[in-house]
């Protein structure tokens, strides 16, 4: 049942539950105020009873020992107090004008309190026989002599207290509700204020559509949490853009790369369907098996690329470096004449997903393969913590202010890195992206001729 109360308690709206969570927090701060008043005003009034009640007794007390008891005790003219002077036996000596002809209606021991300041001990009596129900404060202190001690009771009405802490309750029950709600719709009426500016930046946000990302929120000028709430979406927002704008070009680029195989595939294949009959088959199969080849190509590239921007949880584990390495130049010399040298290759183990790592070092080889001249050198090693590979060849090299560039997708220098070598302007994207998820780094150097492409990785030990 209280999960079921939970659950539609957190659909309501959090207006309402700030301002239901406010008023239970003012319902029990003016109730516990209320209670503290009226017991403090109850102990205040009932102190003030019992010093009242001390005083006479003490005023009959010093009578009493100066010798002259009588039969009645003065009054004093003014509270309606009720005395009695009670000897050891229990015999009433004397007593208020109000007790007189009573028995002894006081039976608690004496108290010795030094000053009214002190704590009286005063008893709540209910059964004085002066008033039906009447509630009475009494104390009573030692008297007299030595030889004929006797007991001074003295008490006073506590009617008026009695009625004075009614009233006060009862105009506390009616008060209390009443401050109630009014606070509480002063703190809706708050709550409603504070929240408008959440309200309009959801607005805002609901303007907002994908086709135009470009649309920013207003920031509320106070530096407070609805302001960074404000510049953090317009950041998400900023992110957004920027991950879209990525995305139209990556397709637009994607696109443009496939069109122009698509398009020569094509075109063959509808000459050779309109003209069976004059069609070299022979000579063209290996044409369109090349076109193919490259399709395939960029096609794996494109979903290796969309994989990484979905940022799969690589499966990381220990990998020996060194042997895929290995095996990617070893397949890399049975399509290549160049010379590949790899007996700069060390031993180094890094922590990361083999196939993703063999693909690294696949896409550096097939790129040095396109543009070296006659020889490829490639090198492996450890220092410092960290696994550096280096795969250098001897082609026309890379600008220098073209180094950053050539990791971009679909990327391509204008001369060397033709569509004519058959690269897709992918592998150093894929290259760049699987080294930034095991937190290397991928740099380019000059190799005179040619380039150097150094992968830094972090090394595990043995």
């Amino acid at each position: 049942m209280s999960v079921r109360i939970w659950a539609w308690w957190s659909r309501r709206s959090l207006r309402l539950r700030l301002t239901a969570a406010a008023a239970l927090v003012i319902t029990v701060g003016l109730a516990g105020a209320a209670v503290v008043l009226v017991a403090w005003l109850r102990t205040s009034l009932t102190s003030g009873l019992d010093q009242a009640a001390w005083q006479r007794a003490q005023a009959v007390a010093e009578i009493v020992d100066s010798g002259e008891i009588t039969a009645t005790v003065p009054s004093s003219g003014e509270r309606d107090t009720a005395v009695q002077i009670v000897d050891r036996s229990g015999k009433v000596r004397s007593s208020s004008p109000n007790l007189q002809g009573h028995r002894r209606v006081f039976t608690f021991p004496a108290t010795a309190t030094a000053t009214a300041s002190d704590d009286p001990h005063a008893r709540s009596l209910q059964d004085l026989p002066l008033g039906e129900d009447a509630t009475w404060r009494a104390v009573a202190i030692p008297a007299g002599t030595r030889n004929d001690p006797v007991t001074v009771y003295a008490a006073v009405p506590a009617e008026d207290v009695s009625t004075s802490l009614a009233r006060l309750t009862g105009g506390l029950a009616i008060g209390v509700p009443l401050a109630v709600t009014a606070l509480t719709s002063v703190a809706w009426l708050l709550i409603g204020r504070a929240l408008r500016p959440v309200e309009m930046l959801r607005a805002q946000t609901a303007e907002i559509t994908a086709s135009d990302l470009s649309r920013r929120l207003e920031v509320p000028p106070s530096a407070d949490a609805l302001g960074r709430l404000a510049t953090t979406l317009n950041d998400l927002l900023a992110r957004l853009e920027t991950s879209t704008q990525k995305q139209r070009q990556f397709i637009a680029d994607a696109a443009h790369e496939l069109r122009s195989p698509l398009s020569s595939l094509y075109t063959q294949l509808d000459v050779a369907a309109r003209h069976p009959d004059s069609a070299d088959w022979p000579a063209l199969a290996p044409a369109l098996v090349e076109v193919c080849e490259r399709l395939s190509v960029l096609v794996d590239d494109l979903v290796r690329l969309a994989r990484l921007d979905a940022r799969p949880r690589l499966r990381k584990r220990p990998v020996d470096l060194d042997e895929i390495v290995f095996a990617e130049v070893r397949r890399a010399r049975e399509r290549t004449p160049l010379t590949i040298d790899q007996h700069a290759v060390g031993a180094a183990r890094v922590h990361g997903d083999a196939d993703a790592l063999a693909r690294v070092v696949r896409n550096l080889l097939d790129n040095a393969v396109r543009y070296a001249t006659r020889r490829i050198d490639v090198s492996l090693g450890v220092q410092d913590g960290t696994a550096q590979l280096v795969i250098a060849d001897d082609g026309p090299g890379i600008p220098e202010p073209d180094r950053q560039r050539v990791f971009d997708r679909f990327n391509r220098l204008d001369d060397a890195r033709a569509r004519d070598t058959g690269g897709s302007g992918l592998g150093l994207a894929i290259v760049r992206d699987i080294i930034t998820a095991h937190h290397g780094s991928t740099r380019i150097e000059d190799n005179a001729p040619g380039a150097r492409l150094v992968v830094h990785l972090p090394a595990q030990g043995d």
